[in-house]
């Protein structure tokens, strides 16, 4: 039982180090992209089509918005990123990730995504649609990780109990000790 635990532990560690630094690359290579022409247009008629960021394009070009977004996604890929160094500016980026997730889902009512020769609804366009879609799956990864920075900022030693240190593999059974009981505490025996 107390290998399996200690497996399911790991396993956890692993996932969560594979959450929050997979969500790193992927925001950070998106924003990186969006210096690139190729996605300046590319997210152009889903800004254009959004109540929240169409009147961006009366302020800015294409570019220097997409340029200008890129820096925030870059900046926002930087703070979770940060978590074993300073857990405490960690959770302002998965904050952001967050809103930037609901930013770009909301683009799925607002952009004609659904494809017409399926019948519409809900069949999904491969562009935006399910472009898009992907977003809901980085918004519970960005939630997840807002969640773990947010419970762990205010520790002390919050540092020292990244994903990354947690994550020791088991060589042998000395290594698996039990819980300490709390005081008061009866053994399941009931002694």
């Amino acid at each position: 039982m107390g290998n399996s635990c200690q497996t399911k532990n790991q396993f956890e560690a692993v996932g969560d180090l594979l959450i929050r630094y997979g969500l790193v690359l992927v925001i950070g290579w998106i924003g990186a992209m969006k210096f690139t022409s190729y996605e300046a247009h590319g997210i152009e008629p889903m800004v254009a089509h959004s109540p929240v960021m169409g009147w961006m394009y009366k302020l800015l070009s294409v570019q220097t918005f997409s340029n200008l977004l890129g820096i925030v996604e870059i900046a926002i890929a930087s703070l979770i990123a940060l978590r074993p160094i300073s857990p405490k500016l960690s959770p302002i980026g998965s904050a952001a990730a967050v809103v930037m997730f609901l930013t770009t889902l909301s683009f799925l009512f607002s952009t004609p995504g659904w494809e017409p020769s399926l019948g519409g609804f809900p069949a999904l366009s491969a562009l935006p649609g399910q472009f898009l879609l992907k977003d809901v799956v980085l918004l519970g990864a960005a939630v997840s990780t807002f969640a773990e920075a947010a419970r762990n900022s205010n520790r002390r030693e919050s540092s020292d109990v990244s994903p990354v240190a947690s994550f020791r593999p088991i060589t042998n059974d000395s290594q698996i000790s039990p819980r300490p009981r709390r005081s008061g505490q009866r053994n399941k025996i009931g002694r």
